[in-house]
C-alpha cells in the first residue's frame, strides 16, 4: 500500500487529487474543534455512556461530539439515513424501480437520502438540546436571552455542520479519490484512536504498569488487523464452466470461470444495524426519562443480556443483508442464459438451491466472525472490569472501528491502484 502511494504521489493528476483529499479532510477535523456557540464549555455530550449510542457517534465524528463541536453530528445522520433509503428500496417497488433506471434514477435516491439526513440531524439535534437542555446551555447566554432562543440557535449551527459534512464528503467522492463519506469516517475513528493511546501514554509517566497495558494493546490491534484483513479477502469460489458455442466462423465459450462470494460480503452493516438497535432506546431514555434506569441494568451496553440480543441480530441482519445483496436464483439465470453450468448440477433450480445453501453457510461463518468481533470490547470489560486502565486502551479502538478502518483503507488502496492502472494503460485502452 505505501508503494502505491509513492507511486501516486509521482503522477501529478493523482498527486493533486490526494492533496484535494487531505485538504478537505484538514477542513472537516478543524471543524470537529469549532465549539457550537450556546453550549456550555464545561459540559461534554454523552459522557459516561461507554460503548452507547454516544459513544458510537462520538468515535465516528472524531471526537466533535464530546467537544460539542459545530460538526458534532458528523456524518451520522447520513448515514443513517442511507440505510433507511437502502431498506426502502427493498421494500417498495416504486423505489426498487428507480434505483435501476441508471443516473437518473441514482441522483434521485442520492437526493432522498439528503432530505432524510436532514430530517435526522434536526430530529437528534433537537433531541440532544432538549434532553440537556439543564446542562448543555451556556449560562452566561442564557442569562441575557430566552432559553429557547439560545436552543434554536444551537439546534440550527448542528443541523448546518452535519449537511456541510455530506457535502464535504460529495466533494471528496467528486474531486479526490475514495468514497468521502467513509474517508471522514475513517479519520475520525482515527483521531479518537491517537487521542485515547495519547491519553494512556501520559498515564505512562505517572504509573508505569500502563507500558504493560500499551504493549498489550498493540499487540491486540496488530492480530485484530491481521484476521479483519484475512477476512475481508476470503471467498468461496464456484467454479462455472462454459459450453462450446459456433457462430458463424467463430467459436465462444469453452472456458471455466468463479462466481466469488465472499465470506464478509456485508461488512459491518449487521453490527452497525444491532447496536443501533438495541442503544437507540436506552439514548431516548436517558435523555427524555434519566431517572429511569431499568432498560441500562438489563439491556445496557456490557450487560449479559445485551451481548447475547447482539449476537442474535448480527447474526439475522447478517442473513438478510446477504439475501438482499445475493440472489441465488438471479445467478442461476444469468449463468443459464449465458450457455454456462456448474459442474455437478443441473442448470435452473437445482443450480439456484445449491447456490443458495453454499451462500447461507458462507454467511453463516461470516456472521459469527462479525459476533465475535462486535463482542471482544464487552468481554473484555466483563474480563478486567471498567476500573481497569486497560479499559481506556480497549476504549480507544473499538473493533467495530476496526473493522471500518481497515475496510476504507483496503478500499481507498484498491481505487488509488485502478487510477494507476488505468493512466499506466490509457493508451491501450484508447
Amino acid at each position: 500500500m505505501f508503494r502505491t502511494i509513492i507511486d501516486a504521489f509521482k503522477v501529478k493528476e493523482i498527486r493533486n487529487k490526494i492533496l484535494i483529499t487531505l485538504l478537505l479532510l484538514l477542513i472537516y477535523r478543524i471543524g470537529c474543534w469549532i465549539p457550537c456557540v450556546g453550549f456550555n464549555p464545561d459540559f461534554a455530550l454523552g459522557e459516561g455512556n461507554t460503548f452507547g449510542f454516544f459513544e458510537l457517534m462520538n468515535m465516528v465524528s472524531g471526537g466533535a461530539l464530546a467537544n460539542c463541536s459545530v460538526l458534532a453530528l458528523g456524518v451520522s445522520p447520513y448515514i443513517t439515513a442511507s440505510i433507511v433509503i437502502q431498506l426502502l428500496t427493498v421494500a417498495i417497488p416504486s423505489l426498487e424501480r428507480l434505483s435501476k433506471s441508471g443516473e437518473d434514477g441514482r441522483r434521485k435516491i442520492s437526493l432522498y437520502t439528503r432530505i432524510a439526513a436532514l430530517v435526522l440531524a434536526i430530529a437528534q439535534a433537537v433531541g440532544i438540546v432538549v434532553g440537556y437542555a439543564g446542562e448543555a446551555l451556556d449560562p452566561n447566554l442564557t442569562n441575557s436571552m430566552p432559553a429557547w432562543l439560545v436552543g434554536c440557535g444551537m439546534v440550527i449551527i448542528m443541523v448546518a455542520g452535519a449537511m456541510f459534512t455530506v457535502w464535504l464528503g460529495e466533494r471528496i467522492t467528486d474531486l479526490g479519490i475514495g468514497n468521502g463519506t467513509s474517508l471522514l469516517i475513517f479519520v475520525g475513528i482515527l483521531s479518537s484512536a491517537g487521542t485515547s493511546v495519547a491519553a494512556i501514554i501520559q498515564q505512562c509517566t505517572v504509573d508505569i504498569t500502563y507500558i504493560w497495558y500499551l504493549v498489550l494493546f498493540v499487540v491486540a490491534i496488530i492480530l485484530i488487523f491481521a484476521l479483519i484483513v484475512f477476512m475481508d479477502g476470503a471467498e468461496r469460489r464456484i467454479n462455472v464452466q462454459y459450453a462450446k458455442q459456433v457462430r458463424g466462423r467463430k467459436m465462444y465459450g469453452g472456458q471455466s470461470n468463479y462466481i466469488p462470494i465472499k465470506v464478509n460480503a456485508t461488512g459491518v452493516m449487521p453490527i452497525i444495524f444491532a447496536s443501533a438497535l438495541l442503544t437507540f432506546p436506552q439514548l431516548i431514555i436517558s435523555i427524555f426519562w434519566p431517572d429511569v434506569t431499568w432498560y441500562s441494568d438489563w439491556l445496557g451496553t456490557n450487560s449479559w443480556l445485551y451481548i447475547v440480543l447482539t449476537a442474535v441480530l448480527i447474526l439475522v441482519f447478517a442473513f438478510f443483508y446477504s439475501k438482499i445483496s445475493f440472489d441465488p436464483d438471479d445467478v442461476s439465470k444469468r449463468i443459464q442464459q449465458q450457455g454456462g453450468f456448474i459442474p455437478g448440477r443441473r442448470p435452473g433450480k437445482q443450480t439456484a438451491e445449491y447456490l443458495s445453501r453454499v451462500s447461507n453457510r458462507v454467511t453463516l461463518f461470516g456472521a459469527i466472525f462479525l459476533a465475535v468481533i462486535a463482542l471482544i470490547p464487552s468481554l473484555a470489560f466483563k474480563a478486567i472490569g471498567d476500573a481497569s486502565g486497560a479499559a481506556i486502551l480497549i476504549n480507544a479502538f473499538s473493533t467495530t472501528g476496526l473493522m471500518i478502518a481497515v475496510s476504507v483503507a483496503l478500499e481507498f488502496e484498491k481505487q488509488l491502484s485502478a487510477q494507476m492502472f488505468v493512466r499506466n494503460h490509457k493508451g491501450f485502452l484508447n
